[in-house]
C-alpha cells in the first residue's frame, strides 16, 4: 500500500498541493466581480435557459464590447452533470457557481500541470519542486485560476503554449496563442509576435512552414468565433475584433483608468511573483536556456506597457514562465547552499519564501472582503423571505452593487424576483414598490435600512504583529419598503 501511495504522490502531489489551494479560494470568495461579469451570466444561461437566447442576459445588458461564448460553452458543458444533480436535490442556484468555477480550475490546473511536467523533463525534478512550491506561495495565479474572465481562457491556452514550447513543439505552440488571441483575448498578440520573432532568428522553425500553419490555425478560428458568437449575439461578429478596434485603435480603454508606464514591473509584477520576482531575473541570469523562455514574455509584458490602461490580469499570462525562471534559480541556489556566498542567499530565499506566504495570507483577507454585494443578498435571503410564499418578493440591485458579487446564480426562485433596472433616481424607487433594495446609498426615501455588508477599504502599516492591518467599511445597504410591516418586524444585524 505505502509504494502505491508513494507512487501516486510522486504523480500527483503538486496537483493536489495546487488543487487544494485553489479550491480554498473558490470556496471562500465565491462570489464574482463586473469584469467576470459576461462569462459568470453566459455559463448561468447555458446551464437555465438553455435554447431560450432571448432570455439570455447579454441581450439586456451587452457590456461596452462584446465577448466570446466558446469559453463559457467548454465549461458549461463539463459542469452540466454537476448542476442537473444539483437541480434535482433542489439546492439553490449558487452551488451551481462553485461548479462552474470548481470545473475552470480544475481545466486551467490540467494546463499548467501539462506546462510542469515539460518543466521536469527539460530542467529536472527539483526544479517542478521548486515551481510548484513558489506558485502555491503566491496569491493571484491560483485566486485566478477560477474565474470566468478571458484573460483566464487564454490563460489556459498561454501553459499549453509554454508546455509545447518547452518540448520543443513549436508549431503546436503558435496554434495554441493562435487559438487564444483570435477567439478570447486579442492581446495576446503581443506574446505571439515576439515569441515567432525569436523562434524564426534561432531557426526553430521555418518561416514558410510557420506561415502556413499560422493562416490554417487563423482561418479556423475565425470560422469557429463567428459561427458560434453570431449566433450567440444574433448578428454577424467576430469579438475580438471588435474589442480590438475598442481598445487599440480607438485607445478607448483608458476610459478606465490609466497608469504609468513602469506599472507592470514596480507594482503588478512584484505583488503576484513575490519572492519569485528577483528570482527570475537571477534565474535568467544563471541558465543560458531559460533567457530563451523569458525573452519573448518579457517583451509581451514591455509591450503591453505601452497601453494606458493596465491590470495584473492583462499579464496574468505571463506568470508561469517567470515562476519557471525563478525555480530555475531557486534550485540553483539550493545545490549551492553549502558553499561560501550561496549559504546566504539559500536562507534570504527561504525567508522570502516564508514572507510570500505572509504577504498572500493577506492579499487573501483583503479580496474575502471584496465581494460586499454577493454577501448582501445571501443575508437577504436568509432573512427576508416573507411568510406568503404567494407573494412576490422583489430586490432592486442597482449598479454598484451588481458590480461587486452578484450574478444570476446568486438568485434564488419564485417567490424571488431581481431588477437590475439602471437610471432610476433614489426618490422614485418607492413607486416601483421593490420590497428590498440591495444598494450603495445608506439613506432612501421610503426604505428602513436593515443591514449593511462591510468591505474591504485600505491597507495600513502599523507598529506590532502582523505589520500590516486591513481596514473595512459599510460598501452596501439592505433596504426595506417601510410599507412592509411583516419585513420590519424581522431581526435584522442594522446598519
Amino acid at each position: 500500500m505505502a509504494p502505491n501511495l508513494s507512487r501516486f504522490m510522486q504523480l500527483y502531489g503538486y496537483d493536489l498541493l495546487l488543487g487544494s489551494i485553489a479550491v480554498f479560494y473558490v470556496l471562500m470568495a465565491p462570489y464574482t466581480k463586473v469584469e467576470e461579469s459576461f462569462n459568470v451570466q453566459a455559463m448561468h444561461d447555458i446551464l437555465y435557459q438553455k435554447h431560450h437566447i432571448e432570455k439570455y442576459d447579454h441581450l439586456e445588458f451587452p457590456g461596452v464590447v462584446p465577448r466570446t461564448f466558446i469559453g463559457a460553452f467548454l465549461v458549461s458543458v463539463l459542469a452540466s452533470p454537476v448542476v442537473l444533480a444539483m437541480n434535482l436535490m433542489h439546492l439553490p442556484k449558487v452551488y451551481s457557481l462553485y461548479a462552474v468555477r470548481l470545473v475552470l480550475s480544475f481545466l486551467m490546473l490540467c494546463t499548467l500541470r501539462f506546462f510542469r511536467i515539460q518543466i521536469r523533463k527539460k530542467f529536472g525534478y527539483q526544479v517542478e519542486a521548486f515551481f510548484s512550491i513558489l506558485t502555491a506561495v503566491q496569491f493571484h495565479m491560483l485566486f485566478y485560476c477560477s474565474r470566468p474572465l478571458p484573460n483566464i481562457l487564454a490563460f489556459g491556452l498561454a501553459n499549453l503554449a509554454y508546455g509545447f514550447w518547452v518540448k520543443g513543439s513549436f508549431y503546436a505552440a503558435l496554434r495554441c496563442l493562435i487559438f487564444a488571441t483570435i477567439i478570447f483575448r486579442c492581446d495576446m498578440l503581443l506574446l505571439i509576435s515576439p515569441l515567432g520573432l525569436e523562434l524564426l532568428l534561432s531557426k526553430s522553425i521555418s518561416l514558410w512552414k510557420a506561415i502556413r500553419t499560422c493562416i490554417a490555425a487563423t482561418l479556423f478560428c475565425i470560422g469557429l468565433t463567428v459561427l458560434v458568437d453570431s449566433v450567440m449575439w444574433r448578428r454577424w461578429l467576430w469579438p475580438e475584433l471588435e474589442v480590438f478596434w475598442f481598445n487599440s485603435v480607438l485607445n478607448r480603454s483608458s476610459e478606465w483608468g490609466i497608469h504609468p508606464i513602469h506599472w507592470y514591473f514596480t507594482s503588478a509584477l512584484p505583488r503576484s511573483l513575490l519572492v519569485a520576482y528577483p528570482l527570475f531575473l537571477l534565474g535568467a541570469f544563471l541558465d543560458r536556456r531559460v533567457l530563451f523562455y523569458v525573452l519573448p514574455v518579457l517583451s509581451f509584458v514591455i509591450l503591453y506597457s505601452k497601453l494606458p490602461h493596465k491590470e495584473l490580469r492583462f499579464i496574468i499570462s505571463s506568470l508561469p514562465i517567470f515562476n519557471m525562471a525563478a525555480a530555475v534559480a531557486a534550485s540553483r541556489i539550493y545545490n549551492n547552499r553549502k558553499k561560501g556566498l550561496w549559504r546566504y542567499l539559500n536562507i534570504a530565499m527561504l525567508g522570502s519564501i516564508l514572507i510570500s506566504l505572509g504577504c498572500t495570507t493577506m492579499i487573501f483577507m483583503a479580496s474575502y472582503d471584496n465581494y460586499p454585494s454577493g454577501y448582501a443578498l445571501k443575508v437577504l435571503h436568509r432573512t427576508g423571505q416573507l411568510t406568503n410564499n404567494s407573494t412576490e418578493v422583489w430586490v432592486h440591485i442597482d449598479t454598484l452593487s451588481a458590480m461587486n458579487g452578484i450574478s444570476r446564480f446568486c438568485e434564488n426562485d419564485y417567490p424571488w424576483r431581481y431588477s437590475k433596472e439602471e437610471g432610476i433616481l433614489l426618490d422614485q424607487l418607492q413607486k416601483r414598490n421593490f420590497t428590498y433594495l440591495v444598494n450603495e446609498h445608506s439613506n432612501i426615501t421610503g426604505f428602513r435600512c436593515l443591514s449593511s455588508i462591510h468591505g474591504f477599504s485600505t491597507a495600513k502599516l502599523r507598529i506590532g504583529f502582523p505589520p500590516i492591518s486591513l481596514a473595512k467599511e459599510p460598501k452596501v445597504y439592505i433596504h426595506g419598503n417601510v410599507e412592509n410591516s411583516e419585513m420590519l418586524l424581522r431581526q435584522w444585524p442594522g446598519c
